[in-house]
């Protein structure tokens, strides 16, 4: 594919338990490309119990362009209490290495945008490693804005369990 081109016959469509191992590809494809694969423990079946259980933490798409996978996108709701409405927080962006610079990931995020929209979302927040130069200017270039304001913090392993443990309920 010539790159720079524009794909016309992309298929934008909901992920099924079926798809873990595309998701999977997408989600580890991310991590390669941060040099963080020994530090992913996801696994398909991970993917099955939470994205496609009794209890769904998160909704993904897949875009096929002439029947090959060309990416995914996972997300799940979010509410905020400054708007008052629910938006939509993107957890994962892949585009395969094939496919990239081809309207992928904007078909993705237009997708996830117009499903959050039906649900009465107004807004749509993502993570982006502060060194992907490229995706920096991507987001820009759909017009998302980078929030000087907001500073993320996260608790993980040891000091998660601590922080629970040590709830006084």
């Amino acid at each position: 594919m010539a790159t720079g081109a524009r794909l016309t016959n992309i298929l934008i469509r909901p992920a099924t338990a079926d798809d873990a191992p595309l998701l999977m590809a997408g989600i580890a494809g991310i991590a390669e490309h941060l040099g963080e694969t020994g530090q992913m423990s996801c696994t398909e079946d991970d993917l099955r119990r939470f994205g496609f259980g009794d209890t769904r933490a998160f909704e993904a798409v897949i875009a096929e362009a002439d029947g090959a996978f060309a990416g995914m996108c996972l997300f799940f709701p979010i509410f905020s209490t400054w708007y008052g409405r629910p938006g939509v927080f993107v957890q994962d962006l892949f585009v395969d290495t094939g496919f990239r610079s081809l309207g992928i990931g904007e078909s993705l995020l237009r997708h996830v945008a117009r499903l959050s929209r039906e649900r009465g979302g107004v807004y749509m927040r993502l993570a982006v490693d502060e060194d992907n130069v490229r995706a920096h200017g991507f987001y820009l270039g759909l017009g998302l804005v980078h929030s000087h304001d907001q500073r993320s913090y996260i608790a993980q392993g040891p000091a998660f369990v601590a922080l629970g443990e040590a709830a006084k309920d």
